[in-house]
């Protein structure tokens, strides 16, 4: 396994990070899959050198972080042997301050994550989309007050506008609060419109990009097909992927494919293979329900891409509307 660097900080975390929204409880996500079912794929990752693991409060409404912490208690010996990020911002309860980022909010759930954690800080503690509620103030001086009580080493931020992550990172630092450090956005093969705005900015700033859905929720590596078919569960029931993807995204998968076959390897370690070559990318956030998924992200590390290759693969794209932003 290969470390590196968190953007401009000293934190070093593993080329892949193993995102936890897999596990959980299967009654809210029919494909979660249990404390029991998790177990292995947390050692198979510890066992390949993995130390970054990710969760957020709102997965499985807190059954998510409930197992993750747990596992890695497990599986590590130290605190410091892993790299422990959570998020903040969805609903979490019937109440209207159950949710967002206001202060009383961030105050609250990081309490409660840490609870469920069963830890006494995190590493990076993001926010989980903008808030258009919530004056970005008030949310950066909460965070910066998160991270001087000992609760969060760094704070990092998800999904939104390239303008909003620097008027976030402006304000904190007008008033020397904790700037982010890190940007979990949309970002594979199939959807690059970050490369437009959000990766400039992220490589000017020092800030690590960390994308979610690396593997297009699994369309790169053909759980959806162009003709219909679903082949696996989540595909089945996934009605947030099919707002995101589209016909023509096919062309893409199909090059994925013949570059796969070229050199005899799986799609999906030549789709991870291609964000791990991109500037600024730090690591993918991989979801696994599958041993062989997770071992196919941990072998993409070792996968080189000639520029004849990444031409190939980039070749097809077709813009696309902006996604995942709210």
């Amino acid at each position: 396994m290969e470390y590196v660097r968190l953007g401009a900080t000293g934190l070093k975390v593993s080329r892949i990070c193993l995102g936890m929204m897999s596990y959980g409880d299967p009654a809210s996500r029919e494909w979660a899959l249990p404390e029991a079912g998790a177990e292995p794929f947390v050692r198979l990752a510890a066992d390949a050198g993995i130390n970054f693991f990710d969760t957020a409060d709102v997965y499985s409404t807190g059954v998510s972080e409930e197992i993750t912490g747990r596992l890695l208690k497990k599986t590590f010996a130290h605190r410091d042997d892993y790299v422990l990020a959570t998020k903040v911002r969805g609903s979490m309860g019937p109440g209207p301050n159950d949710q967002g980022l206001s202060r009383k909010h961030i105050l609250a759930g990081i309490d409660a994550s840490l609870r469920r954690l069963g830890v006494d800080h995190v590493d990076l503690y993001q926010i989980h989309r903008w808030d258009y509620e919530t004056p970005i103030e008030e949310t950066m001086e909460v965070l910066h007050d998160v991270v001087r009580a000992g609760k969060a080493r760094y704070i990092g931020a998800s999904s939104m506008f390239a303008w909003q992550l620097a008027k976030a990172q402006t304000v904190a630092e007008r008033h020397g609060w904790t700037r982010f450090v890190a940007m979990q956005n949309h970002y594979n093969l199939v959807y690059r419109e970050e490369e437009r705005e959000m990766m400039p900015l992220c490589l000017d700033q020092g800030v690590g990009v960390i994308p979610w859905s690396p593997l297009a929720r699994g369309l790169l590596t053909g759980s959806r097909t162009r003709d219909g078919q679903r082949h696996t569960t989540r595909a089945s029931s996934d009605a947030f992927g099919d707002s995101l993807y589209r016909e023509d995204d096919f062309d893409v998968v199909d090059q994925v494919r013949s570059v796969a076959d070229g050199r005899g390897l799986p799609p999906a370690q030549i789709a991870l293979a291609w964000l791990l070559h991109q500037p600024g990318v730090t690591a993918p956030i991989v979801g696994a329900t599958k041993l062989n998924h997770l071992e196919d992200a941990i072998a993409s590390v070792d996968v080189p891409l000639s520029p004849d290759e990444i031409k190939l693969l980039e070749q097809p794209y077709q813009p696309h509307p902006i996604s995942g932003h709210s």
